[in-house]
């Protein structure tokens, strides 16, 4: 039997493979590297003096963890750099914030060089290869000058730019070419996918996949799907019914003091749209003084890539928002506003949202947005919450019986609010249940095994949208 390599930027800790207290991406894989008694390869985060290509390996049931160190210059370069200064702004529209420098190009080029030296010498000649995400796209061309001849597949968990921003970035044709050397290359959303044809069609000239998804470019062949992530219902549904989401649920109970909450849970990044959500709170309490000491939103926005200026800037944005809002609205013992930098367990962020009224989540751009599908998974089915969600998440095409707004609207996503709080028992009922229907059947095991049946050459199922879908 082959095994399945899974290549990432960053290789989930050990304790976090078997998934029963991560996120469902490191427990699908997991499940999918025990499997097949894979192996799963990347850095380790940790920084050495100098490269050595050493690979640190550990066994973990029947899961092989591979992980390399790099030079503090490949971090700053390829990491800091290229992935989180140049791609992932313009892969998310804020090309104003997209960093275009030569040093960074030639550190991911470097970096994606050496993971892929490193990760032959670990390839048998039956195994499947499974690389994720934009810090790793051209993986598969260095690969295949070393020789490497397995199929290769290649997942995009961030949104595909449109054309006209995407031209904007220096070598985006040679980004673009070196996706035709996986044998699949994945998308979460048809939107997303049908950006990738819209590019090959305008800028290369080629024409409309066939019925497999099979396109040719740059003198090879590639199939071409969507394939949308999804979550492990039961880990929020039983998770808010542990002792753990229950201590939490409770806790939040007795904090609200008969107040109702909205809950937003985010990683703190400019693509969530945190800056304008808490703006559209504030124009809901200034029109809906009826609400005040009713209602406060609890934001939960973990912190991240505090070396990028960019997110500095937003958390001083953020925190003056805030204060001004409590200020403004707050009394003796109401805090309109509650904003922690704060990481939570699973269990306990299902105890959270299940004691919310209302799930706030408004991403300007996102691939997919899990949180979405997390906060319906952990609802009480006798009394559901209402789901708010950005039309601009991958995760509307999903679900459109959540309330759909537009995050740069203050005036629609505040009118949302209200009618979320007033919300009669039945259409929030029906709502949750269209709602849950989809993340029990496109979950993260559907979306694992289409992308794996996919790079195994075989008949598509269906979780999986092929490129001649869109057509």
């Amino acid at each position: 039997m082959s095994r399945l390599i899974v290549v990432s930027n960053r290789v989930s800790l050990p304790r976090d493979t078997g998934g029963g207290s991560v996120g469902g991406l490191a427990a699908a894989l997991g499940a999918a590297l025990r499997e097949h008694h894979g192996v799963w390869f990347g850095w380790s985060g940790e920084t050495t003096p100098q490269y050595t290509g050493q690979i640190a390996m550990e066994r973990i049931g029947d899961v092989t963890l591979a992980r390399v160190d790099l030079e503090p210059v490949d971090v700053d370069e390829y990491y800091n750099g290229y992935a989180n200064k140049t791609l992932w702004p313009l892969f998310h529209d804020r090309i104003d914030l997209t960093a275009y420098e030569r040093s960074f190009d030639a550190g991911y080029a470097r970096v994606n060089a050496r993971f892929a030296e490193a990760l032959a010498a670990l390839i048998g000649p039956d195994d499947l290869i499974w690389v994720h995400d934009y810090h790793l796209a051209p993986l598969a061309r260095e690969l295949r000058a070393l020789g490497v001849k397995n199929r290769i597949g290649f997942f995009l968990h961030i949104p595909w730019p449109a054309r006209q921003l995407l031209v904007t970035l220096p070598g985006h044709r040679k980004l673009v070419e070196a996706l035709f050397h996986y044998d699949v290359v994945g998308f979460q959303t048809q939107d997303n996918l049908s950006a990738f044809t819209g590019y090959l069609s305008k800028e290369i000239g080629v024409g409309t996949p066939d019925d497999h998804g099979m396109v040719a470019a740059f003198g090879r062949r590639t199939r071409l799907g969507a394939f949308p992530i999804g979550i492990k219902a039961d880990d929020f549904s039983d998770g808010a019914l542990s002792q753990g989401g229950q201590e939490s649920f409770a806790r939040m109970q007795e904090s609200m003091a008969g107040r109702r909450m909205i809950v937003g849970v985010d990683r703190l990044d400019y693509s969530k749209g945190l800056e304008e959500r808490f703006l559209a709170y504030e124009q809901f309490l200034a029109t809906q003084e009826a609400q005040r000491e009713k209602v406060f939103m609890l934001e939960i926005a973990t912190l991240s890539r505090d070396a990028v200026e960019a997110y500095q800037d937003l958390r001083g944005r953020l925190d003056a928002i805030a204060g001004r809002v409590n200020g403004a609205y707050g009394t003796m013992d109401w805090v309109p506003l509650r904003y922690v930098n704060t990481g939570y367990r699973q269990d306990e962020l299902a105890g959270i949202y299940r004691a919310a009224a209302v799930g706030l989540v408004t991403p300007l751009r996102d691939g997919m947005n899990l949180v979405a599908k997390e906060y319906v998974a952990s609802q009480d089915p006798e009394d559901p919450g209402v789901l708010i969600l950005s039309r601009f998440a991958g995760a509307a095409a999903q679900m459109g019986s959540a309330l759909i707004v537009n995050p740069y609207d203050r005036d629609e996503v505040s009118g949302a609010i209200q009618r979320a709080l007033t919300m009669g028992y039945a259409e929030r009922r029906r709502r949750w249940e269209k709602l849950m229907d989809n993340v029990v059947t496109e979950d993260i095991v559907a979306w694992r095994e289409s992308f794996v049946d996919a790079l195994k050459g075989e008949v598509r199922t269906p979780a999986a949208r092929l490129a001649n879908d869109a057509a």
